[in-house]
């Protein structure tokens, strides 16, 4: 080597080591997994320049792997693809936990090409980096070139790795930091959010409600009958219903919109964002009717038919607090089952102390 190859080099060489540096002290510096994941595409685009590339997770309950972040070409149709591990050379580094330089996918039979096909975008070299903290892949860092772009080098094989082994402990700080919030956040035994945490919600949401003067609105459920499952069943069978209730209703939710609470006991909550009275009726209804087409517990060998009473309240129509809103969800559900059970009512207007009226039903528990 020349002494002018040398020293463009080792300038190289020293510019990498600093970035890495920065790149160290930048993914350290916070725990929440949306700052890390802009972060690691700041630095993937900074250090090696690509045109195209992604960062490919693993769904933690699904196990499918999808684009959590997709560059370039055609990378709009690839955020809402999954693979399986496995599958394609992405899949295959997943799998194996081994980084993949290939030159010309075109020679590899691992290449997927209906990612190509989804993208309109015709891979040539590839460069594949598994995401592995603590013995476990998280993902990959995966970088394409099109057929008139020079081909992956060992040395974009090395600054990616690099890339890869901070950017994999930052993600598994911010997910175990997720991890933590989320228990101080959720029923043990539904995976519903807890009532602690409808309180903590619902005062932000009527805050915000009031500033943009957005509807809001609540649908408070209680199970039929429940306590003949326990009492007939055992409280651990009664336990497994609560967790298909609470699976039943968050399938039901509008993605990022509506989020599902267990009140307490079997009583459950749905807070709806940017939703008045009459869509929330809407809502009820499907809930009410989702109930009487489900048969619960057939993992354990039963079939048993389980329906709700509902209660709809809105704001600012029957309540302008968070604590009123509860107030008038829970009563309106009271109505519910008074009125026979099995059907919806929705909360009356606010009584001239501003309070919503009591309804004339004694709480039995079922």
């Amino acid at each position: 080597m020349n002494p002018a190859d040398l020293l463009s080099a080792m300038k190289r060489t020293v510019e990498q080591l600093a970035a890495y540096n920065e790149m160290a002290k930048a993914l350290t510096s916070t725990l929440e997994l949306r700052e890390v994941l802009a972060l690691v595409m700041q630095k993937v685009s900074a250090l090696l320049k690509p045109r195209n590339w992604s960062l490919i997770l693993q769904d933690e309950r699904s196990g499918k792997l999808y684009f959590e972040i997709a560059v370039g070409e055609g990378a709009e149709a690839l955020k809402g693809l999954q693979l399986n591990p496995g599958e394609g050379i992405a899949g295959a580094v997943f799998s194996s936990g081994v980084a993949r330089l290939v030159h010309d996918v075109a020679g590899d039979s691992s290449f997927a090409p209906r990612f190509d096909e989804a993208s309109a975008f015709h891979t040539r070299s590839l460069l594949a980096v598994p995401l592995v903290a603590r013995e476990r892949v998280l993902g990959v860092i995966e970088l394409v070139n099109g057929p008139t772009e020079p081909g992956f080098t060992h040395d974009d094989l090395t600054a990616l790795s690099a890339i890869a082994d901070y950017a994999a402990i930052a993600i598994e700080n911010a997910r175990n930091f997720r991890r933590i919030q989320e228990l101080t956040i959720t029923d043990e035994h539904t995976g519903c959010f807890n009532a602690r945490h409808l309180r903590a919600q619902l005062e932000q949401e009527v805050k915000r409600s009031a500033r943009f003067r957005h509807p809001l609105s609540l649908v408070f459920l209680d199970l039929d009958h429940f306590k003949s499952i326990n009492d007939r069943h055992g409280h651990l069978v009664g336990s497994a219903t609560l967790k298909e209730v609470g699976d039943l209703l968050i399938s039901l939710g509008r993605h990022n919109l509506d989020a599902v609470f267990r009140y307490g006991g079997d009583e459950f909550a749905v807070m709806l964002i940017e939703t008045d009275t009459a869509g929330a009726q809407v809502i009820a209804q499907r809930i009410c009717e989702a109930f009487r087409g489900q048969r619960f517990l057939r993992e354990q060998g039963l079939d048993v038919a389980l329906t709700a009473s509902v209660g709809v309240a809105s704001f600012p129509e029957h309540a302008t607090t968070a604590t009123d809103l509860i107030r008038a969800a829970d009563f309106a559900m009271y109505a519910a089952k008074g009125r026979g059970r099995d059907g919806i009512a929705v909360a009356e207007a606010p009584s001239a102390e501003g309070a919503p009226r009591e309804v004339p039903y004694a709480r039995s528990g079922g």
